[in-house]
């Protein structure tokens, strides 16, 4: 680009011609264009080489005269930090220590967690989407009061979602495909046994996500996924994560989730059926 830079000043000639970033082509006049008229070779008529030629641009290089265009910055931190507040916003709330009907500012919570309100304020937004808290004007993010008439009517809505789709799948899927599950039914058992109902929560999402991929409709697996998450968060009455004590709530529904994915992997329809509907009636 230097040398096309001096040619064109050399010569007088500009070395850019319009926007097709390629240089004018040299006039074919006077001598060249007499021995031209002589018949000589179309090659014997060249720029002498004293005479210098302008390089050809490349789309895409900048020119001296440019200016080179600023890169964006990049939103990857900021999107992690996110992500990272709603998931710890997630867990607070199925522990209970986000307690039902308190109001909580982005300002403090964002104090609590050591960052700006900002990641705080958005992952609030997402979970009043979600219908964990609502917005409370001036003020902050209202946890919502939920009772067990809400969580019955929650258990009623996935049963009638995931219920029927099991069932098919039980008739469809072969038994080592249930199998590959096994771990995922394990994971919940180990979670049960800590007593940290946070830890079991995310455990027995992804293994009622991964049973319910096998019918291969994402909508209908993204829709029961937030139906279960919402059926996970607290009553009013907040529930910490016990170091010991009583937690034989939790052992039982992973009890269930072993129990299912043998009568499934052995192709037991009725027992499927029968553990299926006590799974949600319990829930």
């Amino acid at each position: 680009m230097k040398q096309g830079a001096q040619g064109s000043a050399g010569t007088g000639n500009p070395s850019v011609s319009g926007d097709s970033g390629m240089p004018r082509v040299p006039s074919q006049g006077g001598a060249a264009g007499a021995e031209r008229g002589r018949g000589l070779p179309r090659a014997a008529s060249v720029t002498p080489a004293s005479v210098p030629v302008a390089v050809p641009v490349a789309r895409g290089e900048h020119t001296h005269s440019e200016q080179p265009i600023p890169r964006p910055r990049p939103v990857v931190q900021r999107a992690s930090v996110r992500g990272q507040i709603l998931d710890a916003l997630r867990t607070a709330l199925v522990t209970g220590e986000l307690v039902p009907g308190v109001v909580y500012s982005a300002p403090a919570l964002g104090e609590r967690f050591g960052v700006s309100a900002t990641p705080v304020r958005e992952a609030m937004q997402q979970l009043a989407l979600e219908g964990a808290v609502e917005v409370v004007p001036n003020r902050g993010f209202r946890v919502v009061e939920r009772g067990a008439r809400e969580l019955g009517q929650l258990a009623e809505v996935r049963a009638l979602i995931e219920v029927p789709v099991m069932l098919r799948l039980a008739r469809t899927v072969p038994g080592e495909r249930w199998a590959e599950l096994r771990p995922l039914a394990e994971a919940t058992v180990r979670a049960a046994a800590t007593g940290c109902r946070a830890t079991y929560a995310e455990s027995d999402r992804t293994f009622h996500r991964a049973l319910l991929s096998l019918c291969g409709n994402e909508q209908l697996v993204q829709i029961a996924d937030d139906l279960h998450r919402r059926a996970q968060w607290p009553l009013v009455t907040p529930t910490t994560c016990p170091s010991g004590g009583d937690h034989a709530d939790l052992v039982a529904d992973a009890a269930e989730h072993t129990a299912l994915l043998d009568a499934l992997i052995a192709g037991e329809l009725d027992v499927v059926r029968s553990l299926v509907g006590e799974h949600f009636a319990g829930a």
